[in-house]
């Protein structure tokens, strides 16, 4: 009993850190890497895992950013109010329309979550029908420049956006126009 009492002391400190990563099959158990292990640290810099955003959607359901985990995401602040976001828009849904099929380095898929900084609901709404956004990501607090999510982001000015992996790993931030397209053909692993 001593023998298992000092393994125990002794396994308990490596196992313990352990514990989220076993897996059970019909052989016991396995330790493996979680689906989605990063040792990033939360911020808004290139490289930094990107703050959580859970905001309701057009239909009053709260979606979380974390959703949408495992493909690109081009986090993306505007308002239907905004003239360079609504002149931005054609190329977003550009983007959206050639890669939201693709595989890419380390994503599956790409899709856009809106945050809008609108006030106005109907307003809104009608933008994003109007601009062919359809993408099923919208959100919105209706907070006008006080938007929870564009605070959290440090946004400033619109439209701005931020470009995170599969992994949720800020790999690009302000893309505009082509620029957006020709990155994600360099992330790509399709043609």
């Amino acid at each position: 009993m001593k023998n298992f009492a000092f393994l125990f002391l002794i396994a308990v400190p490596f196992f313990v850190p352990q514990l989220n990563k076993l897996i059970f099959n019909s052989e016991g158990f396995s330790i493996t890497k979680p689906l989605m292990q990063t040792n990033a640290s939360v911020g808004l810099n290139l490289g930094n895992q990107a703050p959580e955003i859970a905001m309701e959607s057009i239909d009053g359901k709260v979606l979380k950013l974390s959703s949408l985990r495992g493909k690109m995401v081009l986090i993306d602040f505007w308002a239907s109010w905004c003239g360079p976001c609504r002149y931005e828009n054609p190329a977003v849904v550009k983007a959206y329309n050639q890669f939201k099929d693709k595989k890419f380095k380390k994503g599956d898929g790409f899709t856009v979550y809106s945050v809008s900084l609108d006030a106005n609901k109907s307003a809104w709404l009608y933008a994003i029908v109007k601009d062919g956004l359809v993408w099923h990501n919208h959100v919105s607090d209706l907070q006008g420049w006080s938007n929870k999510a564009a605070e959290l982001y440090s946004v400033s000015s619109i439209p701005n956006n931020y470009l995170i992996n599969g992994d949720g790993i800020i790999i690009q931030k302000n893309l505009k126009g082509e620029d957006l397209v020709n990155f994600l053909a360099k992330q790509s692993i399709e043609n």
